[in-house]
């Protein structure tokens, strides 16, 4: 087992579940390392010093510490659902995600982290962006095309996260494409498994393999 990539993880991190939907969708098992953000393993500092979740580390030491980058090494080693797009849309979509979007959702979702923030001056800057989303999946059925893709799995964790912080305000939103949406990936296998509980890593502590086989 020591020849598998070990990923760092949080298991309701939205950064964190995407990489680990595209490690499973690729059939890429990893040692799994849970943690717990206020008590970060050393191993994971020393592995990467901005120490934040998901970091993986592989085999030869590598280390890739961003969740997109996690991703896109993923697929490229395996894609059997071709979520790969490779269209300028998809990259430009997933950027306006990861951040006007994101900007606006620490702002609403956290507004005491930060100074002179009106939370739903923020609500309503990242209700624009779910509005759009809302068009794209009438029109197509997911965000780029009829099938869900890299943009669909890289995003629906941060509108997740948006609408759970008032879930009866986005319920009543009329953006019924959208929040159909989102239950059908939330009540997916993927996702269910995606959301495996495991207990907190602690040094020397052997890691479970996280992979589709494993959670069968």
């Amino acid at each position: 087992m020591t020849d598998l990539p070990v990923l760092y993880s949080f298991r309701r991190c939205p950064y964190a579940m995407r990489a680990r939907m595209a490690l499973l969708v690729s059939e890429t098992p990893v040692r799994l390392r849970e943690v717990v953000l206020r008590d970060k393993p050393d191993e994971m500092i020393a592995a990467s010093p901005k120490a934040t979740v998901p970091v993986l580390v592989l085999p030869d030491g590598q280390v890739i510490d961003e969740s997109l980058e996690i991703m896109l090494w993923a697929l490229a080693r395996n894609d059997p659902e071709n979520w790969r797009q490779g269209s300028a849309a998809e990259s430009e979509l997933i950027a306006e995600s990861d951040g006007p979007f994101k900007h606006a959702l620490d702002r609403y979702k956290y507004p005491v982290r930060y100074e002179n923030v009106d939370p739903l001056e923020y609500r309503a800057a990242g209700q624009v962006f779910l509005k759009k989303l809302d068009g794209l999946i009438q029109a197509s059925g997911q965000l780029i095309g009829a099938k869900p893709s890299l943009a669909d799995h890289a995003i629906f964790p941060f509108v997740r996260q948006f609408a759970n912080n008032d879930r009866d305000w986005f319920n009543q939103l009329p953006l019924p494409a959208l929040q159909k949406w989102l239950g059908d990936h939330l009540a997916s296998a993927l996702f269910a498994t995606t959301m495996v509980k495991y207990p907190q890593w602690v040094s020397r502590d052997v890691e479970p393999v996280f992979a589709l086989e494993a959670a069968e």
